[in-house]
């Protein structure tokens, strides 16, 4: 009788959690509407609901990717269907948990749903997303060169089957307040060589400048991937060292390239070069740097990815007409200044159709619809982001835009996560190794730790120390 009460309470919970789930995005409709038609009026034929999930950072329909969405659904021809935004408003690392939740049951999926390109693989491999082959073999955009070729790498999964349609990329680098620079003496044009001439920068805004923070790089586990992969990915991989050994098929899990990167963090935070603790491990450390202290002159230099100036556009959540005069954005130097001279992690989203979608085959056609030239052409300009698409890079309206050209030329140094299933998990484990550091654990001890749990998750044969 015990355990058949407890079966009753946790089905109970675990329902109930999911219906909570969606209980506060905002929208009136849920993934839970997914394919329930609108009813007919005066003899109307019914209309369909088409929904769309994507993550809601805090600003609500001033994102820019929420304007794109509703302008994109009003003009969209076919209006036998509605375009319902369901976003998720959530942390980047509890978006795709929830979203990961949300998938596995026909009443919460919706019909389409953003995956980041490092998640992909996981949902895929997970039997969470549709795979999209066969109707891309239809679509001549796919395959008459519109799309990049490179970028399509990021939604093709281990087995070799695409599961998304990307819709931007990015890269990253040292954006810099030139204002500041000048008024503590540091070239306006900063070229840094190293990750000590980039630290020596840090240290003479700190004396000539004490009111500003030197500089800013997620160091949380709440700011999830954002940790993984601007901070320490662009400070390991700048070692030469990489996440995983693709000649062995092994993750690696002690070298001395890890407790370089864990060593630079643990400087910024011994010298007091970055913000306080309080702001950098909040979950909303990546828009306060952005939108709130570069803006406001009160940081130097923020590790960071192209896409932030679609803040400071007019739509944009922090309109700053003046970005594009005052910000410069440095490629990260390797640690010693090593070839290839920079290092940039790329990644990207995309559109996905999640395989319990009741609704996929309209689904598919919005999603060609959406991501046509013209309308992926609005989605980066508004956003700040790096197109995928190769007709949409020629464009004069996009090459103007500021810093798309630098942005674009440091793809050349371009480096990606593991297309590896365990990944997410071991990305995880990344970010509690980063915070560990940053609040005053050794990098060696945090390393070793780091190496416990990977261990764990992908078994010892599956692990190499360098």
């Amino acid at each position: 009788m015990k355990s058949g009460k407890r079966g009753i309470w946790l089905v109970t919970t675990a329902l109930l959690s999911v219906s909570l789930l969606f209980g506060c995005t905002g929208g009136k409709g849920t993934p839970a509407d997914t394919g329930d038609p609108e009813p007919g009026k005066d003899g109307e034929t019914a209309k369909k609901i088409i929904t769309v999930t994507f993550r809601d950072d805090g600003i609500g329909e001033n994102g820019a990717f929420y304007k794109w969405l509703k302008e994109v659904s009003a003009s969209y021809p076919d209006k036998s269907v509605e375009i319902k935004p369901t976003p998720i408003q959530a942390s980047e690392g509890d978006y795709f948990a929830k979203v990961a939740l949300a998938l596995k049951s026909k009443d919460t999926a919706p019909d389409i749903v953003t995956e980041d390109t490092f998640i992909l693989n996981s949902d895929a491999s997970a039997g969470y997303l549709e795979p999209l082959d066969d109707k891309l073999a239809g679509w001549e955009d796919w395959s008459n060169g519109s799309f990049i070729e490179a970028m399509k790498k990021g939604v093709t999964a281990s087995d070799g089957k695409v599961y998304g349609v990307p819709y931007n990329t990015d890269s990253r680098g040292l954006w810099y307040n030139k204002d500041i620079f000048k008024q503590a003496g540091l070239p306006e044009d900063w070229q840094p060589k190293n990750w000590e001439e980039v630290l020596n920068a840090a240290r003479t805004i700190k004396e000539k400048a004490p009111d500003v923070v030197p500089i800013w790089m997620n160091m949380g586990k709440a700011t999830g991937e954002a940790t993984s992969m601007q901070t320490y990915e662009m400070l390991l991989y700048g070692t030469g060292e990489r996440l995983y050994d693709d000649a062995s098929s092994k993750w690696i899990t002690k070298s001395q390239g890890i407790l370089d990167a864990l060593t630079f963090v643990e400087t910024v935070n011994k010298e007091k070069l970055g913000p306080p603790l309080s702001k950098v491990l909040n979950g909303q450390a990546g828009n306060t740097a952005s939108r709130e202290y570069l803006p406001q002159g009160k940081l130097a230099i923020s590790l960071d990815g192209s896409w932030i100036t679609g803040n400071y556009m007019e739509t944009g959540a922090a309109p700053w007409p003046e970005y594009k005069d005052v910000l410069g954005f440095a490629p990260m130097p390797t640690s010693q200044g090593q070839e290839p001279g920079s290092i940039t992690l790329a990644g990207g989203w995309a559109l996905s159709i999640p395989s319990n979608s009741k609704n996929k085959d309209e689904a598919w056609e919005f999603i060609k619809y959406a991501l046509g030239k013209e309308n992926t052409q609005k989605l980066v300009m508004s956003s700040g982001n790096i197109t995928v698409r190769a007709d949409v890079a020629k464009d004069p309206e996009y090459t103007k835009m500021p810093f798309n050209e630098i942005a674009t030329e440091y793809l050349q140094n371009a480096e990606f996560r593991p297309a590896q299933e365990k990944y997410p998990e071991v990305s995880t484990q990344i970010q509690t190794m980063v915070e560990s550091v940053a609040t005053g654990t050794s990098p060696a001890d945090a390393m070793n730790k780091y190496a416990q749990d990977v261990t764990r998750i992908v078994g010892a044969d599956h692990i190499v120390e360098k």
